[in-house]
């Protein structure tokens, strides 16, 4: 693998780190300002919104920029940001940092998919984007478990000091490895509209967003689905998130190599197949609780597994039907990411209430199996546009 490629994921990761990682020191920040833990939280939700919302706008603003130049540019800014917020006096002014660091990785993130497609062999490409999409879940797996240590071993502060090391040194890696590519013609703003705007891409986006609300669904409500459905304490829980990531970052290898061997739009298919049949299982196992534990744990590796092996997919399959605005196209799928996201936190939290943990798995395997259909008629509609009777 070349080292602008373990650069570009090094990036993700810390990136992605920053965005989950305050979770786990909400109750110092909490303390030290003297709110609330649920004031606290917003600046995930800030931080959420603002790269939902800045992400397609950045990538139509910067469309023209080098595309290192525009990775280094956000690296600088994002490093800024953290260190000012390791050294914040106010809650208020931490709420303005975290807009500013969003907004960087709101420009990063989707170029960081799109230079490795850019720089990728045709034939790697899906294996070279499933990379970088292990910096995102091992973001999760490993990044904000060390980033929650730090914060209680040297107090939150140290943990944003330390994103702000962890990013300049990525920046270094970007600028030491990463081949500087003059931008291409950048096709004229109603062009680019014309394109993000055809079905295919389009039912393409839903049917992400839908996809990742159903995995997203489970996966924010682990801890009381398993506990109901097991009885599974504390240390099991935490031994399922451990292994749930591992598998996800396994699983999105995997499914960056399906789509170098059978092509995006069949390994989408497969992927989110495999993830509808694992959650009707666990809807199933439900009605015979409790179930032993040992038998959790590999229905989690596989759930988690075919929950993140869709992302080299999606990103590829986009790059490929928007051309020369794959870039801008990317950045539309981070914001179905985030919208999918938080429409998981929101569903799921109803479904909790009304129904109990039961619901869970139901529902998401109801929201996978739509994005499913969703997605076959994106594939069929691409290649209604592709013969020669297409019109769209």
């Amino acid at each position: 693998m070349p080292a602008w490629l373990w650069a570009l994921a090094s990036a993700a990761f810390v990136f992605f780190t920053d965005d989950y990682v305050i979770a786990g020191v909400l109750p110092e920040i909490a303390a030290e300002f003297a709110v609330t833990e649920a004031v606290a939280g917003q600046l995930i939700t800030v931080f959420s919104l603002t790269v939902a919302i800045a992400a397609p706008v950045a990538a139509v603003v910067t469309a023209s920029w080098p595309r290192r130049r525009l990775l280094l540019t956000a690296s600088a800014v994002f490093v800024a940001a953290n260190v000012a917020a390791a050294l914040t006096p106010s809650f208020g002014l931490l709420m303005a940092l975290r807009v500013l660091a969003a907004l960087a990785a709101a420009a990063a993130t989707p170029t960081l998919f799109a230079v490795t497609a850019a720089l990728a062999p045709e034939e790697r490409r899906g294996r070279y984007l499933g990379v970088v999409s292990i910096g995102v879940t091992g973001s999760i797996a490993a990044g904000v478990p060390i980033g929650t240590w730090i914060g209680g071993e040297f107090g939150w502060r140290a943990t944003f000091a330390t994103i702000a090391v962890a990013g300049a040194l990525a920046g270094l890696a970007i600028l030491a490895s990463v081949p500087a590519t003059p931008s291409g013609p950048v096709p004229r703003l109603g062009e680019q509209f014309a394109v993000l705007a055809r079905r295919p891409i389009t039912l393409g986006l839903l049917a992400n967003a839908v996809t990742l609300a159903g995995s997203m669904l489970l996966l924010s409500y682990l801890a009381p689905f398993v506990r109901e459905l097991s009885g599974t304490g504390p240390d099991g829980r935490a031994l399922l998130f451990a292994v749930s990531g591992v598998a996800g970052m396994l699983g999105v290898w995997l499914g960056g190599l399906a789509v170098d061997r059978v092509g995006a739009d069949r390994a989408l298919l497969i992927g989110i197949g495999g993830l509808v049949a694992v959650l009707a299982v666990f809807a199933g196992l439900w009605f015979v609780r409790p179930v032993p534990f040992w038998l959790v744990v590999p229905l989690s590796v596989v759930w988690a597994g075919f929950a993140f092996w869709n992302s080299p997919a999606i990103q590829a399959r986009l790059l490929t039907l928007a051309g020369p605005v794959g870039g801008q196209a990317l950045a539309l799928n981070t914001t179905a990411t985030y919208l999918g996201v938080s429409l998981a936190g929101a569903l799921g939290g109803m479904v909790l209430a009304g129904v109990g943990p039961g619901g869970l798995a139901p529902v998401a395997a109801v929201l996978v199996a739509a994005s499913w259909v969703v997605f076959r008629l994106a594939v069929v509609d691409a290649r209604t546009s592709r013969s020669p009777t297409g019109h769209r």
